[in-house]
């Protein structure tokens, strides 16, 4: 059998028993229970479904993808913020760019949580105020009154001095072809070092900036670690970005 006829036999079990078990699942497709594990580690990452202790169920059930939006706000960058969170843990360090959406997700963090924020958004400073543990670092250079950050070479090389676990990149276009690019340069050259110094990008993405590109490439979309947009994750809009080598959330 095809990998691609298991994904649909999968998804069709799981559409049919609401859950997907891998001894069950295995026995079915007559495949080994490592080849089940293999398959719904691909279609979780695609978006398609959830993966959980033992299996698997479906997209809907799991709140972390917050499809349910009846449930939490409905705003599109809150809904990108919620779903950040589980990329977050205690005594990270992380950078973030320019833009309200990293304000979002800094508002929802547990306010005793430990981390080292790495940042040329002056707008973070304010919402962090209430959060005692965190070590907020503010990149020097100088001052964009578009972007409300800073840039230039000595923001970049500080940015250099840093291996941060996971860099939260605003995106200005994100394409599958393409890749992810900026509208200026100044943060251009943020968004690039950033990602360069990173151990890990994840990628936020209202649903009108995807398919778009700018002038400024940042990086390949193979290079992006996740990707999390408003959308649910096995929305057909995100068809394009599947197959890749970047989680969807």
């Amino acid at each position: 059998m095809l990998k691609e006829e298991r994904f649909g036999k999968i998804l069709d079990i799981l559409q049919k028993n609401g859950r997907i078990q891998y001894d069950n699942t295995a026995s079915a497709l007559k495949v080994s229970e490592d080849t089940i594990r293999r398959d719904i580690e691909v279609l979780h990452n695609n978006g398609l479904l959830s993966k959980v202790r033992g299996g698997a169920i479906p997209i809907t059930k799991n709140p972390l993808t917050f499809t349910d939006r009846a449930a939490f706000k409905t705003d599109k960058k809150e809904l990108i913020a919620l779903k950040a969170q589980q990329f977050i843990s205690d005594g990270d360090s992380i950078f973030m760019d320019a833009g309200t959406t990293n304000c979002s997700i800094v508002s929802k963090l547990p306010v005793d949580i430990n981390l080292t924020i790495i940042t040329n958004n002056i707008a973070l400073a304010p919402v962090l105020h209430k959060h005692k543990n965190v070590k907020l670092v503010v990149l020097g250079g100088s001052y964009n009154q578009q972007t409300q950050a800073t840039e230039g070479v000595k923001a970049c090389e500080e940015i250099s001095r840093y291996a941060a676990d996971t860099y939260f990149m605003g995106t200005c276009a994100i394409d599958s072809e393409i890749g992810v690019t900026a509208t200026f340069i100044g943060d251009a050259d943020i968004k690039t070092s950033m990602h360069k110094h990173a151990k890990k990008t994840v990628a936020l993405a209202i649903e009108g900036k995807l398919n778009m590109s700018e002038t400024y490439r940042i990086c390949p979309i193979k290079e992006v670690a996740v990707l999390i947009t408003e959308l649910a994750s096995s929305d057909e809009k995100l068809n394009n970005y599947r197959n890749k080598e970047t989680k969807i959330v």
